[in-house]
């Protein structure tokens, strides 16, 4: 059986890992570096850093921020935000990320996908979704520019979109749960991962341990992402994983 993963990310703004609920009243969490470096000997699979200001302030990715970050590390990053050219992925795989996600310049030109994957291979291109209920229906619009814009776009439909256009993972945040530590949205990431034939990372919600068994078991992630309750102590990584693992869900170390 296939190993889960556990992520840890950090969503950076100025220079310094931020986090708040529902994409809203940040707070500093640390130096993005230094945070990287205690998730990694924690345990994490890996570390995505989301530039999360990039786009909003349209800008690219703060390659400096990267290139501390990933001296600090062993286990596969990822970076985000900013990202509107196959130029600017350049840029930041050369300073060190082992993969790109890619979120409102994909919606706004999806070529750009296929562009990254071309050069790269799908493997190294995560299309990031953030998703939002609809009317509280079983529906979900995806949005982008850090959460701030509404697209009209189906979340579902979009994701996809983007596995034909080339992308080799689906990171899939809900907006609603976002910061909230209520637990992943099952249904929105059961809805992605039965339709797309690429793995799911499920973000948004992530609290206790039965909230990410629910979502690996319910849910059928293939991974899953989480900042405040790391960032803030509210959980250590290695004992979530020991906790999983006796749980059944199947963990690499420190099991």
């Amino acid at each position: 059986m296939l190993t889960k993963r556990i992520i840890a990310c950090l969503d950076v703004a100025a220079g310094r890992v931020v986090k708040g609920v529902q994409f809203q009243q940040l707070r500093d969490a640390g130096d993005p570096a230094e945070l990287a470096a205690a998730h990694s000997d924690a345990g994490a699979d890996e570390v995505v850093l989301l530039d999360v200001a990039a786009t909003h302030e349209k800008r690219g990715t703060m390659i400096e921020t990267v290139r501390r970050t990933a001296r600090e590390l062993f286990i596969p990053f990822t970076v985000g935000g900013g990202i509107r050219r196959l130029e600017d992925a350049v840029a930041v795989f050369d300073a060190g990320a082992d993969k790109v996600t890619v979120n409102s310049a994909a919606l706004a030109d999806p070529t750009l996908i296929t562009t990254i994957a071309e050069r790269y291979g799908s493997q190294a291109v995560i299309v990031a979704i953030d998703a939002k209920r609809i009317s509280g229906d079983a529906k979900f619009e995806a949005y982008v520019s850090g959460g701030r814009k509404p697209t009209g776009r189906d979340a579902v439909a979009w994701a996809i979109e983007a596995t034909d256009r080339g992308a080799g993972e689906i990171l899939l945040t809900s907006m609603d749960r976002d910061g909230t530590g209520a637990g992943f949205d099952c249904e929105l990431t059961l809805a992605v991962s039965k339709s797309v034939s690429i793995p799911v990372i499920a973000s948004g919600g992530g609290g206790d341990t039965q909230t990410f068994i629910d979502v690996f078991e319910r849910g059928c992630a293939d991974a899953a992402l989480a900042a405040s309750i790391f960032h803030f102590g509210l959980r250590h990584l290695a004992d979530l994983k020991q906790e999983l693992q006796a749980a059944g869900i199947p963990m690499r170390w420190p099991c």
